[in-house]
C-alpha cells in the first residue's frame, strides 16, 4: 500500500448530468501503489468520479490531481498519455476485431513501436489465454475472457493507475477469483487500482481503503477492518 503524498487527489467534485447533479462535493486522495474501491447503490455516483478522473465527463465544479498536476479539464487522451487508463463496466471490447487488434488499440496514444511489442510480452504473460487466442474475433472469447481482454487492452497504455468499473459483475467464482489475483498482481507491480464495485465482500477483500457514497456524496470511509465493524456496513451490505 503507498505512502505518502497523495498520487490521485479529488477536492469538491461535483458532476451534473443536465440538471441532476451525480457528484456532489466528493473529495478522496488516493496513495501511489493503493487499491482503493467505491461502493455504492446504483445511482451514487461511483462510475461518474471515475469517468470524471479520466476525462470522459467534465466535472461541473471541484478539482483533480494526479501527481501534482490538475487534470480535469483535460481531454480523455491526454489523461491516458499521464499514465491513467479506464476500464469500462461492460468489457466494450470491439467485438469483431481480433484479440490482438483489441490489444493494439489500447496503445494508440503511443507512439513507440519497440516499446509497444514490449508491453504486448508482459500482457501475454499476465494472460495467456489471451496470447492463445490472439487471433480470434472478441465476440467468440467468454465473459471473462472479454473482462480479461478488457484490463489488458487498457495495460496497453502503460497506465500508473487502472481505473476499473464493475470488472467482476456477472463472472463465475471461479473467473472472479482468478481476475482478482490478475489485479492483486498488477498492483504488486505497483499500477494503483481504483475499482467500482457493488459486492461488498469482494470490496473488502481486495482494498487497502473503502469509499461508500450514496447519492453522491461520501457517506462512510475507511479501511476493510474498519469497514467491516461498522453497523451501517452490517446492516446494509452485510445483512448484519
Amino acid at each position: 500500500m503507498g505512502n505518502g503524498e497523495p498520487f490521485l487527489s479529488i477536492e469538491g467534485l461535483r458532476v451534473r448530468y443536465g440538471r441532476l447533479e451525480a457528484v456532489q462535493g466528493v473529495s478522496m486522495d488516493i496513495s501511489r501503489g493503493a487499491i482503493a474501491c467505491l461502493l455504492g447503490a446504483n445511482g451514487s455516483g461511483k462510475s461518474t468520479i471515475l469517468k470524471a478522473i479520466s476525462g470522459l465527463k467534465r466535472p461541473a465544479g471541484g478539482r483533480i490531481w494526479f501527481e501534482g498536476q490538475r487534470i480535469e479539464g483535460l481531454s480523455a487522451p491526454r489523461i491516458v498519455g499521464l499514465g491513467i487508463a479506464q476500464v469500462p463496466e461492460g468489457r466494450r471490447v470491439f467485438p469483431h476485431m481480433t484479440v490482438l487488434e483489441n490489444l493494439k488499440m489500447g496503445a494508440y496514444s503511443r507512439k513507440d513501436a519497440t516499446g509497444i511489442k514490449k508491453t504486448l510480452e508482459e500482457v501475454f504473460e499476465y494472460f495467456p489465454v489471451l496470447r492463445e487466442r490472439r487471433s480470434y474475433a472478441a465476440r467468440t472469447l467468454s465473459g471473462g475472457m472479454q473482462e480479461m481482454l478488457a484490463i489488458a487492452r487498457a495495460l496497453m497504455a502503460r497506465p500508473r493507475v487502472l481505473l476499473l468499473d464493475e470488472p467482476l459483475q456477472g463472472l463465475a467464482p471461479l473467473v472472479v477469483d482468478e481476475i482478482e489475483g490478475i489485479l492483486l498482481g498488477l498492483n504488486a507491480r505497483g499500477v494503483t487500482l481504483l475499482i467500482v464495485e457493488h459486492n461488498v465482500r469482494i470490496a473488502l477483500g481486495l482494498a487497502h481503503t473503502v469509499w461508500i457514497l450514496e447519492s453522491g456524496r461520501v457517506a462512510h470511509r475507511g479501511s476493510p477492518e474498519e469497514m467491516s465493524d461498522t453497523e451501517y456496513v452490517q446492516k446494509v451490505y452485510l445483512g448484519g
